[in-house]
């Protein structure tokens, strides 16, 4: 089992800039990769980025790319979301997923097995 726990979030002001953080314990070897994805009111859950723990390899979302980038601190089992020039339509709760199947960089949350209780990311105008 993997466990995850999420931190970070809040409210920020549009242009501001917040770091989230996924803490992995447990069989933390077993990972292969992790996704952030968030979800908004009334919509689907959205694909945000995902990184390879071990070649560093990241994808991001069309929606994010050039303003979040996500990264990883092996020793710490943690991975990062640093979000840069926020909108208010980046306003969502953040989930953290774990891949334990395979390396592959996952953009749909099926290919995830393990999620955290998500984060909540308010951006105001």
């Amino acid at each position: 089992q993997v466990q995850l726990v999420e931190s970070g979030g809040g409210l920020v002001q549009a242009g501001g800039s917040l770091r989230l953080s996924c803490a992995a314990s447990g069989r933390t070897f077993s990972i292969y990769t992790t996704g952030w994805f968030r979800q908004a009111p009334g919509k689907e859950r959205e694909f945000v980025a995902t990184i390879r723990w071990s070649d560093g390899r990241t994808l991001h979302g069309d929606s994010v790319k050039g303003r979040f980038t996500i990264s990883r601190e092996y020793a710490k089992n943690t991975s990062y979301l640093q979000m840069n020039s926020l909108k208010p339509e980046d306003t969502a709760v953040y989930y953290c997923a774990a891949g334990t199947l395979n390396t592959k960089l996952g953009t749909r949350d099926y290919e995830y097995n393990y999620w955290g209780q998500g984060t909540q990311v308010t951006v105001s105008s």
